[in-house]
């Protein structure tokens, strides 16, 4: 997007004057989202406020398709669109101009000058030398730890030891960080990596210098190679570019100018009110709100008006890939970047830290960041609904369940399998975030529980996975809803007469230094021989330290219920506390018919957890890293539909893996524009998405062929 947006939109004020009428324009060329009590007073430029966009983050209520926030500078501005056709418009538009300047390299501010590669030596060596001398100290304490016979003492010297541990973490995270500001600032192959072209200090031909003939590590468009070849002989200005309504016009036309020159072929036409307007408007140091003005003008008589928005111009998915495939014919292998599960986690999260820092500062504390478009850096590579099937890691204790004649006995099989369904589900220690799914994008796979078992012919054709057959555990997972996101899977096993359904509704709050996400929906354990159902409730995630070494724990109370038999299971996982205490901490109870518990568990669900029984027994109950998990097997990328997970999302994990973040970024910016598109065509043709696998029955997502619906219609249930 380049250009003007204008029209009028509704901003909270506060409790007493509450929502108020207000004639908004977006600047993409000075990244201002300005707005004022009128049209008329917009063409005086009374400028009322003023929302900066550089860095600010668009929220979405789900439950309400109307609003939306914009956070930036410490607040939060909260704004109402007519309908929702026109709050997408609006919200397209930010977030391209968001986009667009977020890509754009911190302008040079003369007075505040660059630090010298000198600098960033001295510095570094600063910090190493107390890095050293901190080494030592913790050295010596622990020596004196292990020599000491005073256990006062000891404990002294262990508190002290640990305080000295915690600095220590920090001066290696500060290293790190100004190792990359280094790298970033004085890149060591002579290229300055996205720096924006209208702010070269010299020809851009100087600029990118390469040396010791090495290939650039940036990949340059024909059009950016155009754009530099026409402004050879351009005077080059610095300083900040004053968007449309922050210039004084003096009665002359004067044309609004992107940053970078745009071809004849992509220019787009600018209205042209700007021309008229006869005053000057500063662009300020910070986004402001002046509401408490008693001048009040209405811009109701504009509001069947919709904001004016020029045609995006984003790249689809595969255009990204045509493009890629033309720059390089080597062959990928798509199947090796997922089965490759080695993040570099800690290396990606340390790297970005200020970039981190820097989006967290956006936020507001309950804020639902379920719309926040989190850095392409953090993501994990893979999508949420691939890392929904690592409940089944351990199939053999899920498929063993069937295997047990008393109800006593199968209700502590289930407790067993759920107690060992999250810790795969954490490839590290360092939290990473999933792809959100786009709303029907499915993921197939499934698991040879026996592999001394010899295959079988008999293909359950009918299936999840129609290639599978009846002694192993297939799976399916649909995106059945994308307001508000819902993921439903179903899993089964033919030969053992068991089946899993469940849906999760993902809603994430910021809560400070953490990130909460609440898992609204249950499960289904399904006992055909039995005629027994459990149903499961799921945990919450947080995610913590996220400015320094994210990490993710479970919290919240989950049950398990069988109404049948009568018995049940209180499950709860324990968050860290503050000071002291252990990660990772989980308890649970397993309740007769009559709700007295003849077993109580307790321990690490990523470790041990032990059993002691009502008749005082007390023995291991599940160690989950003494049991290897069994890799699950998924068709190759190049025979996946087209809406099946790793297809989809192939280019992102593509430039994650190899750091090329402009890529994933694309890429991913690409899917989520065609979920847009698709989504405004099918409201505009009065259209309701159709799922494919799962279907809504009461609150619940159901699947549309369980085993108990196919054995009943072929005869086969008992």
């Amino acid at each position: 997007m380049a250009g003007i947006i204008e029209g009028p939109l509704s901003k909270w004020t506060n409790v007493v004057k509450g929502w108020q009428y207000r004639w908004f324009v977006l600047d993409d060329n000075a990244g201002l989202f300005s707005y004022y009590t009128s049209k008329e007073k917009m063409t005086r430029g009374v400028r009322r406020g003023c929302i900066r966009l550089k860095g600010a983050i668009v929220g979405i209520d789900d439950e309400d398709d109307t609003t939306f926030t914009v956070t930036v500078d410490m607040k939060v501005f909260h704004l109402q669109a007519k309908d929702a056709e026109e709050r997408e418009k609006w919200i397209r538009g930010l977030e391209d101009t968001i986009l667009r300047h977020a890509q754009l390299q911190r302008r040079l501010d003369p007075n505040h000058p660059t630090p010298t590669m000198q600098d960033f030596d001295k510095k570094l060596t600063e910090t190493d030398s107390y890095l050293q001398i901190l080494i030592d100290q913790v050295k010596a304490l622990e020596l004196r730890i292990t020599q000491g016979n005073d256990d006062q003492e000891k404990m002294r010297l262990c508190s002290i030891r640990d305080r000295a541990n915690e600095m220590l973490e920090s001066i290696k995270h500060t290293i790190v960080l100004l190792q990359i500001a280094k790298n970033t600032t004085h890149p060591v192959n002579g290229v300055q990596v996205a720096a924006p072209i209208s702010f070269f200090q010299s020809s851009p031909s100087e600029s990118l210098k390469i040396t010791n003939n090495q290939q650039p590590k940036i990949n340059l468009t024909n059009e950016v190679v155009s754009v530099i070849a026409s402004m050879e002989d351009v005077p080059v200005q610095t300083g900040i570019e004053l968007g449309a309504e922050c210039v004084e016009l003096r009665g002359v036309n004067i044309e609004c100018t992107d940053s970078v020159r745009q071809s004849p072929a992509n220019s787009l036409e600018q209205p042209g009110f700007y021309s008229q307007r006869p005053l000057a408007l500063e662009i300020p140091e910070t986004s402001y709100s002046s509401s408490d003005d008693e001048d009040f003008f209405d811009a109701s008589e504009n509001m069947g008006q919709s904001p004016t928005l020029p045609t995006p111009s984003t790249k689809t998915l595969d255009e990204l890939e045509s493009s890629q495939r033309n720059q390089s014919s080597v062959s990928i292998d798509y199947d090796a970047l997922y089965e490759d599960s080695d993040e570099d986690d800690l290396g990606s999260m340390e790297s970005h830290g200020s970039v981190v820092t820097h989006l967290l500062s956006q936020v507001k504390l309950g804020m639902d960041l379920t719309k926040v478009v989190l850095p392409t850096f953090i993501l994990e590579r893979r999508s949420l609904l691939e890392m929904y099937a690592d409940f089944f890691a351990h199939p053999d204790i899920f498929v063993g369940i069937a295997d047990f004649t008393e109800p006593r006995d199968r209700i502590v099989q289930v407790v067993r399998w759920f107690l060992s369904a999250f810790h795969a589900g954490r490839r590290s220690e360092v939290a990473k975030k999933p792809y959100n799914p786009i709303i029907g994008e499915s993921f197939r796979c499934w698991w040879d529980v026996n592999k001394e078992k010899p295959a079988t012919e008999s293909i359950v054709t009918d299936g999840p996975v129609p290639w599978c057959d009846v002694n192993q555990l297939t799976f399916v997972a649909e995106q059945v809803s994308h307001h508000p996101p819902v993921s439903a899977f179903y899993a089964e096993h033919y030969g053992k007469r068991i089946s899993f359904c469940a849906h999760i509704w993902t809603k994430s709050k910021f809560l400070g230094l953490s990130i909460g996400v609440h898992h609204i929906g249950q499960g289904c354990v399904s006992l055909l021989d039995y005629d027994e159902e459990y149903i499961i409730t799921f945990p919450n995630a947080y995610g913590r330290s996220i400015l320094t070494v994210p990490w993710v724990e479970l919290g919240g109370s989950v049950s398990i219920t069988c109404a049948k038999t009568g018995y049940s299971a209180s499950v709860e996982f324990l968050t860290k506390p503050f000071y002291g205490g252990k990660k990772n901490r989980v308890t649970a109870e397993i309740l007769q018919p009559d709700r007295k518990p003849f077993v109580a568990i307790s321990g690490e669900w990523n470790g041990a957890m032990i059993a002691k029984w009502a008749d005082g027994k007390t023995e291991e109950f599940v160690n989950v890293n003494a049991m290897p998990i069994v890799q699950k097997r998924v068709r190759p990328v190049a025979e996946q539909e087209e809406f099946e997970s790793r297809r989809l999302w192939r280019e992102v994990t593509l430039g994650l893996k190899f750091n090329d973040i402009d890529l994933a970024t694309k890429s991913k910016s690409s899917l989520e524009h065609r979920q847009r598109e698709e989504a405004r065509i099918r409201k505009e043709a009065n259209e309701k998405w159709e799922t494919k696998l799962f279907s809504l029955v009461g609150d619940n997502w159901i699947y549309d062929k369980p085993l108990v619906k196919r054995l009943a219609a072929s005869g086969a249930q008992h």
